[in-house]
């Protein structure tokens, strides 16, 4: 299964991006941003679904991710 990382500004938002798509059944994990994906805080959301859903339901609830 292929999974997809998104970059978050705080391990605070990591972890709300994590309960908001996990309520949406959304499977997901908050991991740590993996080196080759640059700077931000140190933490990522990683998920299987697509990215374009998973950042259009995060930007709608303005929860802000890199």
């Amino acid at each position: 299964m292929k999974k997809h990382y998104l970059a978050m500004t705080s391990i605070t938002y990591a972890m709300k991006a994590y309960d908001f798509l996990r309520r949406r059944g959304i499977r997901c994990e908050v991991v740590r941003t993996p080196k080759n994906l640059g700077s931000g805080c140190g933490y990522s959301i990683a998920f299987p679904d697509e990215p374009e859903r998973v950042i259009a339901l995060l930007d709608g609830a303005g929860i802000p991710h890199k």
